[in-house]
């Protein structure tokens, strides 16, 4: 066993060099897919928030880096690394990854969410660098502009899609973890990560929520008008197949009230998911979930 480790780790470590060396940011990652390396901090109190300026390795993706000397030494400091990790958002390529879930038992369709999405906004995903993960999903590779920085979310955009951009990391092809391997879609090597097309680049950061009049704590006096906006989370409800119609309901309610228009569009979102199938109480039931979670993040 200790000499596949040995192996898994030089491959790891042949992996990340060649990475490196086209501009990508990487440090070592465990079979967990965490980083290698532990903190230097560990145990201190109170917590130390270090993002490597004590300059000792251990700080997650923070240690990443494109020099090879330095990724030797962070790999000889992991010798049980299985992968590696590629830090988002950095120069020179400024990675933007999109991460595509497969989860089946929920029904969840990212896939075909991404092309609704494309659909509705006007964009295509151009070909790029295609990541497969163990369990079935994929990384899409894109790059960002200079001037924007695209935060990392889950299921933000739809169910099943998450986004990884500044402070988040991507995990190399040729990894090994718990799982299973990483590997690169057939016929995608060769391809550098292609621009993020404008309008998607728009639904990744989005503007942030102007304070709106209060009523009650927690509660918005005034809410915004739903406009196309709303028109668009009612439809993206009605293409819900069984499965997921619980799952997209819920997702549209969110997004409705973290735009301030979640009281205004409850009735019109129970209606589109009670033309999909489910009952006005379970449509009911999930606005209000949605509602509840939203206002706690406020």
């Amino acid at each position: 066993m200790a000499t596949i480790d040995r192996q898994t780790a030089t491959l790891a470590l042949a992996h990340a060099l060649s990475a490196a060396g086209r501009g990508l940011p990487v440090f070592p990652l465990s079979a967990t897919k965490l980083p290698a390396l532990r903190s230097p901090h560990h145990g201190e109190q109170p917590p130390v928030h270090c993002r490597g300026e004590c300059g000792l390795p251990g700080h997650g993706v923070h240690d990443a880096t494109t020099d090879p000397a330095a990724v030797r030494a962070l790999f000889a400091a992991a010798p049980r690394a299985t992968g590696y990790g590629i830090a988002c958002g950095r120069a020179p390529h400024r990675l933007v990854g999109i991460d595509l879930d497969i989860d089946t038992a929920h029904g969840n369709d990212s896939v075909g969410a991404l092309q609704q999405l494309a659909l509705q906004h006007l964009f295509t995903i151009p070909p790029t660098v295609t990541v497969l993960t163990p369990s079935g999903g994929r990384h899409l590779w894109l790059t960002g502009p200079a001037d924007t920085t695209v935060p990392n979310s889950a299921g933000r955009l739809a169910p099943g899609i998450d986004v990884r951009g500044s402070g988040g990391y991507l995990v190399g092809p040729g990894s090994i973890t718990a799982h299973g391997r990483y590997r690169l879609a057939p016929g995608t090597a060769h391809l550098p990560p292609a621009p993020c097309p404008r309008a998607l680049l728009r639904l990744l950061t989005p503007p942030r929520r102007e304070p709106t009049p209060s009523g009650s704590p927690g509660h918005p006096g005034k809410e915004t008008a739903p406009g196309r906006r709303g028109e668009g989370l009612i439809q993206f409800v009605l293409a819900a197949h069984e499965g997921q119609r619980n799952t997209r309901l819920f997702w549209a309610a969110c997004r409705a009230y973290e735009h301030g228009f979640g009281d205004t569009l409850a009735d019109a979102l129970t209606a589109a998911a009670v033309r999909t199938g489910l009952t006005e109480q379970e449509a009911r039931a999930a606005i209000a979930s949605a509602e509840r979670l939203t206002r706690g993040r406020e």
